[in-house]
């Protein structure tokens, strides 16, 4: 499974490609044939990616949903950004989605891109009515990216939510 947009192919980490991403990132590169230049694989997101690694191995049916999927430029492999949904839709229709970019590759649409296809995938998946994402006060890029995609703003706190 991938989902293609005009620049990249999104592509769905199964459990052991997500294993292999916290890792032996070498192995992933080799295995998948891409050039990973996207957000170092420590720290903060090191840990949430284990956690979602945890996950997708007790419920490996619902990945597309548990996992991280990595964005590569068509034209040459190289992974620019990841993404993912927290979970499997919840009892009202809903997902929340989440995503970063490698410093190199902002400002170029990248993200507004991949974020708009899985917005429209996980929209066509039964039982989804609405996505959310979650964003820091002071994070204008990322909100920028949400409102270009359709997002409006649903609650603001020390987060502001955003639906679409």
């Amino acid at each position: 499974m991938k989902l293609e947009s005009e620049r990249l192919l999104l592509l769905p980490l199964r459990p052991e490609e997500l294993r292999l991403l916290c890792f032996d990132l070498p192995e992933l590169e080799r295995r998948l044939s891409i050039s990973y230049q996207s957000e170092p694989v420590e720290g903060v997101f090191s840990e949430i990616i284990r956690n979602q690694l945890e996950i997708c191995e007790r419920r490996p049916e619902s990945y597309l949903w548990d996992s991280f999927w990595l964005l590569l430029r068509r034209e040459d492999r190289v992974v620019v950004g990841s993404a993912d949904f927290k979970a499997p839709p919840d009892e009202q229709g809903r997902v929340e989605i989440g995503y970063g970019l490698g410093k190199a590759f902002r400002g170029q649409g990248y993200m507004s891109e991949a974020v708009s296809a899985m917005c429209r995938w996980a929209l066509s998946q039964p039982g989804v009515k609405n996505i959310l994402a979650g964003t820091e006060g002071d994070n204008l890029p990322s909100q920028s990216v949400l409102r270009r995609c359709g997002f409006c703003e649903l609650a603001r706190g020390g987060i502001i939510w955003w639906i679409l």
